[in-house]
């Protein structure tokens, strides 16, 4: 029996390859699936079923995708409805995979037909759980995504309650907890960095596993503090559903070269955004006017999906050099399929071509503190609700970059503005958003908050994140 966990750091998220006497299983699988392929052959293995845990909001999956190159069965929980053909497990059903056996876990509550997987070894042993988003590591899945007319959040926080009680707190405390995210994913509040771990730990520590807790008590704590979802998780979750093209499409129609001349008419005539994915350094240094910055070395996919509201819109890229594919790819795992192509040789060929570039403003904190200290200014805080309220300048103006597009009234034109978020990655990302919007009077604060504090500028007293 071979398990292997492949984590992708962006999403945060777990896919899973399980093997066993040359059948392999597929848990949850990226959009672009050649690496599972490839593996399974290596192995002189086939992959066998390709097992999903429920609609993904957060991603767009690649079982299609899978299913279509290898013939693999794909295989949701009870009651899941789908544009294409899948096997729609039964509570309790058993699959086979070489040796071992994997039984489907009915859990509804993160949505309807979630599912987890529960792997029984050759010697009949529960061996792991692969939890999906019903269970992490030190959190539970969000249960406000699958809200329907005659279902509320609270109806489905109940669901979940049951689920975890009877399905899962009645296995053995050394089952392995392989869960679909990790610490930076959207599906729930407080998940661990750790991505595998043993359930009886989560029992023992797990906020939403207390035994003496009341299903009362447990909605209320589960839904507290929950951000609203981004807006693209309905997006994915409808794709996951229906179906999408194939990631070969998206490449080939996505991955072209175009020259400054055919890049800038595409983004004047073509309504097509200019993404620049280089990193937020560069894009300070020089930038296509009107262009946005979100950084391929940052939490990338899951920015696009916040920010982007449109699904289809037309993209242009301006990109590293041989950074086009990667690019194209983890736009593509968020349901961003709709590129044109990059600019070939980047901002040189740009510039060699005659073409605008504009500039931002950037200071060093040390700086930033000393015209704090000798004048009163305008500071734009833009890291997320949690990280503000643990910690924060005095006297700061505060705007989450996730909502920027609906509060930028909140911002005054005629003013100048000091931006910061944590570390430098997401006050670019804020400042090419309002200035594509007409905004010029913008200077970032390079190393964010982080480098902010090592100065003297007063900061309110540190509050726990997870107890707010």
């Amino acid at each position: 029996m071979k398990i292997e966990q492949l984590y992708t750091g962006c999403l945060a998220q777990g896919a899973y390859y399980i093997e066993s006497e040359g059948e392999v299983a597929i848990i949850d699988p990226l959009r672009e699936v050649q690496q599972y392929i490839d593996k399974a052959e290596a192995n002189n293995s086939k992959i066998k079923y390709i097992l999903e845990t429920h609609f993904h909001a957060d991603f767009v999956s690649g079982h299609v995708d899978l299913a279509k190159e290898t013939g693999a069965t794909i295989v949701f929980g009870p009651g899941a409805t789908t544009d294409y053909a899948i096997h729609s497990a039964t509570d309790g059903e058993e699959l086979k995979v070489g040796n071992i056996t994997i039984k489907v876990l009915h859990t509804p509550g993160h949505t309807l037909e979630s599912a987890c997987y529960l792997l029984i070894d050759e010697n009949g042993k529960d061996y792991a759980l692969f939890s999906g988003d019903t269970l992490f590591l030190g959190d539970v899945g969000r249960p406000d995504l699958a809200i329907k007319s005659d279902l509320t959040k609270e109806d489905l926080a109940g669901m979940l309650f049951d689920s975890l009680r009877n399905k899962i707190m009645t296995l053995a405390d050394d089952v392995i907890v392989y869960p679909a995210h990790g610490a930076g994913s959207a599906c729930g509040k407080n998940l661990s960095k750790e991505t595998v771990g043993v359930l009886g730990e989560q029992k023992r520590t797990n906020y939403a596993l207390r035994a003496d807790m009341t299903k009362a008590e447990f909605v209320e704590e589960v839904l507290d503090g929950i951000a609203p979802p981004p807006q693209y998780f309905a997006k994915n979750a409808m794709m996951n559903k229906m179906g999408y093209d194939t990631f070969e499409t998206v490449l080939k129609t996505g991955n072209i070269p175009l020259k400054p001349e055919e890049f800038e008419a595409l983004a004047n005539h073509e309504s097509a955004l200019v993404l620049d994915v280089r990193t937020q350094a560069d894009f300070i240094k020089s930038h296509i006017p009107n262009s946005i910055f979100i950084g391929l070395n940052g939490g990338f996919a899951p920015w696009v999906g916040a920010l982007i509201k449109d699904i289809k819109q037309p993209i242009v890229l301006v990109v590293p050099e041989g950074k086009s594919k990667e690019a194209i790819t983890r736009l593509s795992r968020v349901g961003y399929d709709n590129t044109l192509g990059y600019l070939e040789g980047g901002l040189e060929a740009w510039k060699e071509a005659g073409k605008d570039i504009e500039t931002l403003e950037s200071i060093s904190a040390e700086e930033f503190a000393a015209k704090a200290k000798a004048n009163k200014l305008n500071i734009l805080d833009v890291r997320k609700d949690g990280e503000y309220l643990s910690s924060h300048l005095e006297g700061v103006q505060h705007l989450s970059l996730d909502f920027i597009n609906e509060k930028m009234n909140e911002v005054d034109k005629d003013k100048t503005y000091y931006v910061h978020c944590a570390g430098g990655y997401r006050s670019v990302i804020a400042e090419s958003i309002l200035k594509a919007r007409g905004y010029d009077k913008l200077i970032d604060v390079e190393g964010g908050f982080g480098a902010i504090k090592n100065t003297d500028l007063p900061v309110t007293d540190f509050v726990c994140p997870t107890t707010l």
